[in-house]
């Protein structure tokens, strides 16, 4: 697993993990719980570029959101 901390947002931190491009674990620590738990179960068994692409530029608050957020954490681990 990864830990991807975040800005901006009221979750802290994103424990995520990626296999053959796949994201295979996501957990989303803080934040809303049913949003954050939502979007983490949401994701899983997803490519890596489709989560990104789907999640990218979702604005909640200091223009990011915890989905942001977590396309960030993805962007960081492929980059």
């Amino acid at each position: 697993m990864r830990t991807y901390m975040t800005r901006g947002t009221c979750s802290s931190a994103i424990n995520y993990e990626v296999v053959d491009g796949v994201v295979t674990a996501c957990e989303i620590v803080g934040g809303c719980p049913g949003n954050t738990q939502g979007v983490a179960k949401l994701v899983i068994g997803r490519k890596v570029e489709d989560v990104i692409a789907l999640l990218k530029g979702i604005s909640c608050r200091n223009g990011t959101s915890c989905p942001d957020q977590l396309a960030r954490a993805l962007e960081s681990g492929i980059l």
